[in-house]
């Protein structure tokens, strides 16, 4: 088996790279593994590095080396190969994937935890035949986590400021809401929409939970819709959101549990984000992937510790 380390060498505040060589030698030293380390070099490199080595049909053990991103880019070249699993040693500065393990999140920043523990699989999301592993949402959030992205590029923000421009101008400067068609398993709804978000895991944003009963490996994506709303409305809102209490406002919100949600939209292309990756599309359809995610981590993590009743 080969253990096959993918670094995303500009995630995070500071240069991770050094420290993930050396856990990956020391794996080989004191392991005897069979050991590769491959830095990335540009935006969806991973999911090409990752599907190559796949198709080889070696037994293979991947580390996704950076933040969301990383592990969203592998887990897109692996899925549906019996040959691959995945973890992910985090690197990146929002991590919100791990979040889902609650205190054994800790353990996933070394290897040596992380090498020989247990596979099991974890419900993927497909977007558009894209994967996303925790949250798919379409509206204000994603529209925010498009720009945050944009806003990054600026010398004159650092990563906070950046996600507060992304804040401020689409609740002061654009509107809220979105106009679409809501499609849940063939029923449609046409109207103005705040959100829709596609909950497998539970944490996005930096450490929101629209839906905190959300289980990544029952085979259920909890759909949270969230009809129009105020400015005023919204801010009393999105507290209360960001903690799983949607319940606390029946007018707005409603979770469900489809098959298949698409969303459709005549004027404007809709951004939804995949774990933080942001895709347009006037047409969206998401729905369960058919193979699960092989995923492994330290023995006797769960990634549903910390998830509601």
């Amino acid at each position: 088996m080969k253990h096959v380390f993918i670094i995303n060498p500009t995630a995070g505040k500071t240069d991770s790279r050094q420290r993930i060589y050396q856990m990956a030698e020391a794996l080989r030293q004191n392991h005897g593994l069979d050991v590769q380390c491959i830095l990335t070099k540009k935006q969806g490199h991973a999911t090409e590095l990752a599907q190559k080595l796949c198709q080889s049909g070696e037994s293979l053990r991947f580390y996704a080396c950076g933040g969301d991103g990383t592990v969203n880019e592998v887990a897109n070249g692996i899925i549906g190969y019996d040959n691959a699993a995945m973890t992910c040693i985090p690197v990146g500065t929002g991590n919100d994937f791990l979040k889902n393990f609650g205190e054994a999140a800790e353990l996933f920043h070394d290897a040596e935890n992380l090498w020989d523990g247990p596979d099991f699989s974890l419900d993927a999301i497909d977007v558009n035949g894209r994967v996303a592993l925790t949250i798919a949402c379409s509206g204000i959030d994603a529209r925010v986590a498009q720009d945050v992205h944009r806003f990054g590029d600026s010398p004159l923000l650092d990563g906070k400021g950046s996600y507060v421009a992304a804040l401020i101008v689409n609740f002061l400067f654009r509107s809220i809401n979105s106009h679409w068609t809501v499609e849940l398993d063939g029923s449609a709804m046409e109207g103005d929409y705040a959100l829709v978000a596609v909950c497998n895991g539970r944490f996005y944003g930096g450490g929101f939970m629209p839906v905190g009963e959300a289980r990544m490996d029952d085979g259920v994506l909890e759909t949270l819709v969230v009809k129009k709303v105020s400015r005023p409305a919204f801010l009393r809102f999105v507290g209360p959101y960001s903690k799983g209490g949607y319940r606390k406002f029946p007018q707005l919100a409603s979770c469900h549990t489809p098959k298949v949600v698409r969303i459709r939209s005549d004027k404007i292309d809709i951004v939804t984000c995949l774990d933080g990756e942001c895709v347009t599309s006037d047409d969206v359809t998401i729905r369960l992937c058919e193979k699960p995610l092989r995923f492994f981590g330290p023995a006797g993590c769960d990634c549903n510790s910390n998830a509601g009743a």
